[in-house]
């Protein structure tokens, strides 16, 4: 008897080890079915509708190989218009867009992407205006079906699928591939779901992106003017354009058989710059929008922007159990997360892997960066007041985007 209560209290006391864990874990996936389940009733709207459409493309410090692979494509989908706004001190990108006769360049001598990007919207008389980032190539097709959704009048901007094209324009590196899997997982479950179920998707990614140009010109002041806790915004203006759209009651489509490639950081510094970056980006819009309440008009949207927030956070319960069990010696409680966090990741994951067989052997390196991401995440939230460009030599300065040193940055 004393034996069976003494091996009852162990079990007991294993079970209670476990029970955050087991909850937390069943919370994830009821989020992760949430997202999943729509976006498997997900279709692209498809149609004849056409209307005129102008490209925007801030430059600056463009690879000129990438550059011109980017206009090439561009030029083949057929725009009425390419305007480049390029940066005065990018001499060379100036010169490749100048050559193309289907390109009007406008020079800017005011550092930052988003005052080249309401340099662009101003100076579009079309009906619809994408904007564009230089590095971005796109599939033959990308502009008759970015056109297709506008045919509805509550729509105000679309957004494309993106995958990752490496940065060499042969062989990605394991960063890249990285990058690869996060976008394979944010247009599998995410972005469709968020189209599917309210016609509302939180960020319509500036790597190709198409609005109404009157409602972009209409919104010139509280794009370049966002503030933070008194701190001027100068990234996210992605995020920016695809807020204030929703807040002024048109909707957000993705049209995910609109394919377009763009480069990712190569390297590790660079990678987790990038998610710093984004991380700050989404936080101020993710929690402006839940303070001004505006984002209720889309319930799932908001649910969606909640969890947004936590999950980083709550992931890391994962991490302090295995290292408790490791401090314990409990080996077989060791061995029974790991292996269930490489066969959950790989469900997870699963339309990327289908994609990619060869990033099963990267599978173990993406589930640590999973977790250290949370750490990152944790990081950006704590230093949200900075307002920092990191992969480029731009930043705020007094209030002002400005120039800066890349050691600085």
């Amino acid at each position: 008897m004393i034996h069976f209560l003494s091996a009852l209290f162990q079990l007991l006391g294993q079970a209670l080890w476990l029970l955050p864990i087991g909850v937390l874990g069943m919370f994830r996936w009821a989020m992760w079915l949430a997202k999943r389940i729509p976006a498997l009733f997900y279709r692209p709207i498809e149609n004849d509708y056409n209307t005129t459409a102008t490209i925007v493309t801030p430059v600056y410090n463009e690879d000129p190989v990438l550059f011109r692979r980017a206009l090439d494509s561009w030029i083949a989908n057929g725009p009425e218009r390419i305007i480049a706004v390029v940066d005065v001190t990018d001499t060379s990108s100036m010169e490749i867009a100048r050559s193309y006769p289907q390109v009007d360049v406008i020079p800017i001598d005011i550092p930052g992407k988003r005052p080249a990007l309401a340099v662009g919207v101003d100076a579009t008389t079309t009906d619809i205006v994408v904007l564009v980032d230089s590095d971005v190539i796109w599939e033959p097709d990308v502009l008759k079906k970015l056109k297709m959704p506008f045919a509805n009048p509550k729509i105000g901007g679309v957004g494309t699928r993106q995958h990752m094209y490496p940065s060499d324009g042969i062989k990605p590196t394991l960063w890249e591939r990285l990058a690869d899997i996060y976008l394979d997982i944010r247009y599998s479950d995410e972005v469709p779901a968020t189209t599917r179920w309210g016609m509302a998707v939180s960020c319509l990614s500036g790597r190709t992106a198409a609005y109404r140009t009157h409602l972009l010109q209409n919104l010139r002041e509280p794009f370049l003017n966002e503030t933070f806790n008194g701190h001027p915004c100068m990234s996210g203006d992605d995020k920016r354009y695809t807020s204030l759209i929703l807040q002024n009651g048109y909707r957000t489509w993705n049209q995910l058989n609109a394919c377009v490639y763009s480069t990712f950081n190569p390297k590790f510094r660079g990678f987790v710059k990038q998610r710093i970056r984004w991380s700050r980006n989404s936080f101020r819009s993710d929690l402006r929008a839940l303070w001004q309440g505006w984002v209720w008009r889309y319930p799932y949207l908001a649910i969606m922007l909640i969890d947004k927030t936590i999950a980083p956070f709550t992931l890391l319960i994962g991490p302090i159990v295995l290292f408790v069990a490791i401090i314990l010696g409990n080996w077989k409680l060791v061995l029974i997360l790991l292996a269930w966090w490489l066969i959950s990741r790989a469900i997870k994951i699963w339309p990327h892997l289908r994609r990619r067989p060869a990033d099963w052997l990267i599978l173990p390196v993406f589930l640590a960066i999973t977790y250290y991401m949370s750490l990152v995440k944790a990081y950006a939230l704590f230093t949200i007041n900075e307002h920092k460009w990191l992969t480029r030599a731009v930043a705020m300065v007094d209030g002002k985007a400005a120039r800066v040193s890349e050691a600085s940055q």
